[in-house]
């Protein structure tokens, strides 16, 4: 946080309502005197009529609410005149406290105070008379190597279409090319956030918000106006792994991701659409060394997947047109990926060689959990499963001349094989008629 910079947290923060227009999705926000709105366009969608959408639109309207709830992180939260059933509610909540965790924690707020009134139970059934298809899904696509192996492993018997959100600043090149690649139909939406939440206004706090369950959301809106029972998320089993404790809470960077976040999301979506719309992560129970080994058997995306987040930022000017090689999630990918690919081969995905790069060394050792307290906040693997790529990549051959690799390989204390780490593990929510 800006030392110079004064910011006094807000009063008041209320929902003044959300309306359907089209295939469009507009929300109102208040913070305390300031209003914002947002505007979500559909694309591949012909009506957004269907049973149960409207009920799908306002729980992703709530969530969306966080984006510019954060500017001040206001003590009450007013819910007004939202419909908003027990497990909605808690859903919400929970991505006040818990999605807004990291952002607490880098601002030094404690959120457990934020005040919740307003809102109403509903007085029906908003799912009845939803029928959608099981056998026609959605994937919601990041270009990354977890979506490609969701469709690519995905029962192929499936009707499948991508989903991609995009800014009102245009669409993401990498993206673009990835999902080109797999030859499938998409859906798409254009979040257009109110410009007065991208000034950057020096009052506003800043920080992360649960992104991803605010697409999962649009991905819901998208699949059951269109007829989709599915939505076929890509989180592994790491994303439910807090970076630290604080105040006695786990902040996790990946909380929206994580099972705890799917299980609450999807026992809100059941109360617009019953049974009728399964929402699971196809990956839940494998590790993001599974994925990168089933990924390293798919040449046909090597030369056009980015997972570099300098690649997807929100102002078109200052997205990267390649791998940065440097961030964390630059270095996490090479690291994931040295076990399966020939070095000559990582060095052309990616230009360079991150994991061969001293300048990265400090960044490795936090990757693999030597000498640090927490991972970092990004999308990347626990610590156990960088500790076991790391070990095994020091002993091959191919990069025994990278020296720093070896050091810290001797550092980490303990490593699950590598054979361990390609076993399904932990819970999950999928489908068997998503299965092979």
């Amino acid at each position: 946080m800006d030392q110079h910079v004064t910011r006094e947290r807000a009063s008041l923060f209320r929902y003044l309502g959300f309306s359907i227009e089209g295939t469009s999705i507009v929300g109102h926000y208040q913070l305390d005197a300031l209003e914002f709105s947002e505007r979500v366009d559909f694309e591949g969608i012909e009506s957004m009529e269907r049973v149960g959408v409207r009920g799908l639109a306002q729980l992703w309207y709530t969530l969306a609410g966080l984006s510019y709830y954060k500017a001040g992180a206001a003590r009450t939260v007013d819910f007004a005149d939202l419909v908003l059933g027990e497990r909605s509610r808690r859903f919400i909540e929970a991505c006040y406290l818990d999605g807004l965790g990291e952002f607490s924690f880098r601002n030094s707020l404690d959120l457990a105070d934020v005040r919740y009134v307003g809102g109403r139970e509903p007085g029906w059934v908003s799912a009845v008379g939803a029928h959608l298809n099981s056998e026609r899904v959605l994937i919601p696509f990041g270009g990354g190597i977890d979506s490609v192996v969701s469709v690519e492993v995905l029962n192929p018997s499936l009707e499948r279409a991508l989903f991609i959100v995009s800014p009102a600043s245009g669409r993401f090149a990498p993206l673009e090319a990835t999902a080109a690649a797999t030859g499938l139909p998409i859906l798409r939406a254009t979040r257009t956030l109110d410009p007065k939440i991208t000034s950057r206004d020096e009052q506003f706090f800043q920080g992360h918000v649960p992104v991803s369950a605010m697409y999962t959301l649009l991905a819901c809106v998208a699949a059951a106006a269109s007829g989709r029972g599915g939505v076929v998320m890509s989180n592994e089993h790491s994303a439910s792994v807090d970076n630290l404790i604080w105040h006695g809470r786990g902040i996790n960077h990946q909380w929206s991701k994580s099972y705890a976040a799917e299980v609450a999301l999807g026992a809100a979506v059941g109360e617009s659409m019953g049974q009728a719309l399964r929402v699971a992560s196809f990956l839940r129970d494998r590790s993001e060394l599974w994925v990168a080994k089933v990924f390293s058997e798919l040449p046909s995306y090597h030369g056009v997947f980015r997972s570099c987040n300098r690649a997807f930022r929100q102002i078109a000017t200052e997205r990267s047109s390649g791998w940065c090689g440097e961030c964390d999630k630059c270095l996490f990918i090479h690291l994931m990926l040295a076990p399966f690919l020939p070095r000559a081969a990582l060095r052309e995905i990616f230009h360079g060689e991150p994991l061969a790069n001293p300048a990265l060394r400090a960044q490795l050792a936090t990757l693999v959990g030597v000498g640090v307290t927490h991972k970092p906040f990004e999308c990347v693997g626990d610590p156990d499963e960088c500790a076991t790529a790391l070990t095994y990549v020091a002993k091959l051959d191919e990069w025994r001349d990278v020296s720093h690799l070896g050091e810290l390989a001797a550092l980490v204390l303990a490593a699950p094989p590598l054979s361990a780490q390609l076993e399904p593990h932990g819970e999950s929510r999928v489908p068997a008629h998503w299965l092979r």
